[in-house]
Formats: structure tokens, sequence, C-alpha cells
């Protein structure tokens, strides 16, 4: 266990970090899964939408360090293919 203040302190910020990252990677998956179901419903204008939403919290996540940067070009590029192939 922490023995100073500030390793205490540390502590407390650390789980505060953390449950906010996991919020983040959590809204990031949810966001994912929901363009997902609205490409297999065929609604391809509303993915479009969504698609850009999407985009948008995925670079967010990229310049809060929550995620690596070619690990959101790998998802920004396969989720591009599913919107214009979606029978792939």
């Amino acid at each position: 266990m922490a023995n100073t203040a500030q390793a205490r302190k540390r502590v407390r910020q650390a789980i505060t970090r953390r449950q906010r990252n996991m919020s983040q990677q959590s809204s990031m998956r949810t966001a994912i899964k929901k363009f997902l179901k609205l490409i297999d419903t065929q609604l391809i204008d509303d993915a479009k939408a969504s698609f850009k939403g999407l985009v948008k919290k995925i670079d967010t996540m990229v310049t809060k360090k929550l995620i690596h940067i070619n690990k959101a070009a790998r998802l920004k590029s396969r989720l591009n293919k599913k919107l214009l192939h979606p029978s792939k």
C-alpha cells in the first residue's frame, strides 16, 4: 500500500483516470457495434452519418492516447470498407 501522501494521491488519480479511459473505450466499442448493426440492416444512409461521428470519436481517442494511431487507421479502414461494400 502507498506510504506517502503523494503515493496515495497517485493511486486515487490512477483509479479516476482508469475509469474515465474505460468509459471512453466502451463508448467507442458501442459506437462501432451500432455502426455494424446499421450496415447489417442495410440502412446505408444512417450508417454514413454514423460513420462520420465514429471517425471523429476514433480520432479523439488517438489524440487522448487511448488507442494507437495505427489501430485507429486500421479500424477506420475496415469500417469504411464495410460501408462501401456492405455485402462482404
